[in-house]
């Protein structure tokens, strides 16, 4: 076995240890055995790790009879904990090297057959002799830490609201980056080198969607030169340690815009704001989705509204709980995610507004301030 270090860029050991106790007690509750942890988000929330994945196997064993986990690690990767939580926690390393099994390193701490949930990080490449060596084929742990990852603690909303405060500075910077003349990829680049100045330890997207292809939710970046008259959706964000994601869109316009663009806009931000508005505990996650969706139904725009209301957001960009028609799970507080609706026209142009909130007792707290509107800059 081998010690390791600590780090800064993660919160104090004992928010792990919580983390690993109380997931280990809802795997037991599950009738699981224990839950096998891979590289990805998940690893980063149970033991502050951000080791990557690769085609040797490292992965967190946490026992649900309560005792202690396990990391199972490569030793030419043992570097990859050195930031994480483990040497604090007293979690034991099970360091391998090339020509020992670590499937059964893993089956090794654990009954057999053992029952075991997986998280949905974790590839086929392990997943399948993983479940040769433990006798039974694992499920998915999802159902297992969501109960976790989707209520967050006051560190962890501390963390999005200086993610939120930081992608606020980059949208109140647009009009340095975003100018007639221009293509999408040049105010892309621009805009990513913004996100690091800004406090991120990266850019995880950058959308910048002009005219047309603001029409396309999905749409990154370009070389179409931007316009006089274009509407520009602008959807970016990024991680700020330790590893907690911004994500906000505005809506511009490069010149006044026509009449009949600024008032779907308008009704745009009204199907935001009664979204954000309905927001506190106890309300349907589908019951925010209708709120925007029905005020724009209401104005004949209900086919230009082409997805969700928002995602959830934490140590992955995109997570539970989604505020989709369909999922009734009640809102609680401590609940981070998304709302954005928008509105797409193909072939002209398209619009979202996007905001993260936060649940709190009575209602909920926007981690994002800009001006909602169209925002207008020179055209």
């Amino acid at each position: 076995m081998s010690s390791l270090g600590a780090s800064t860029s993660r919160f104090p050991a004992a928010s792990y240890a919580d983390r690993i106790a109380r997931a280990g007690a809802l795997a037991r509750e599950s009738g699981l055995d224990g839950l096998l942890i891979t590289p990805g988000p998940d690893l980063r929330y149970l033991l502050g790790s951000r080791a990557e994945s690769f085609e040797r196997l490292t992965c967190l064993v946490i026992p649900a009879n309560g005792e202690t986990a396990s990391v199972v690690v490569p030793r030419l990767e043992l570097a990859s904990l050195t930031e994480s939580a483990a040497s604090e926690l007293g979690v034991r390393v099970l360091d391998w090297v090339d020509g020992v099994d670590p499937y059964a390193l893993v089956a090794g701490v654990l009954p057999a057959p053992a029952r075991t949930a997986v998280t949905d990080a974790m590839p086929a490449l392990h997943l399948l002799p993983l479940a040769q060596e433990l006798g039974a084929l694992p499920v998915l742990a999802t159902g297992v830490l969501r109960e976790l990852r989707m209520v967050k603690d006051e560190a962890e909303i501390d963390a999005l609201r200086r993610a939120g405060r930081a992608i606020d500075r980059v949208h109140a910077r647009m009009g340095e980056f975003l100018t007639v003349g221009r293509t999408e990829a040049e105010v892309a680049a621009d805009i990513t080198a913004a996100i690091l100045d800004e406090g991120h330890t990266e850019a995880a997207f950058v959308i910048v969607g002009s005219g047309p292809h603001g029409a396309d939710p999905h749409h990154e970046v370009s070389d179409r030169v931007i316009e006089s008259g274009d509407v520009v959706v602008i959807d970016i964000g990024g991680p700020v340690d330790p590893g907690y994601n911004s994500d906000s869109t505005r809506t511009y316009c490069m010149g006044e815009p026509d009449p009949a663009v600024a008032a779907r806009v308008a009704v745009l931000e009204a199907a935001q704001a009664a979204a954000v508005d309905l927001v506190r505990p106890g309300v349907a996650a589908e019951a925010v989705d209708a709120a925007a969706r029905d005020l724009l139904a209401a104005e004949g725009l209900a086919d230009a509204f082409v997805h969700r209301t928002g995602h959830g957001i934490g140590l992955s960009v995109h997570e539970e709980p989604y505020i989709v028609s369909g999922n009734a799970i009640e809102l609680t507080e401590g609940m981070a995610f998304s709302v954005e609706p928008g509105i797409y026209f193909p072939g002209q142009w398209g619009a979202r507004i996007e905001d993260i909130v936060v649940v709190t007792a009575d209602g909920c707290e926007s981690l994002n301030t800009r001006p909602h509107g169209l925002t207008i800059l020179p055209g």
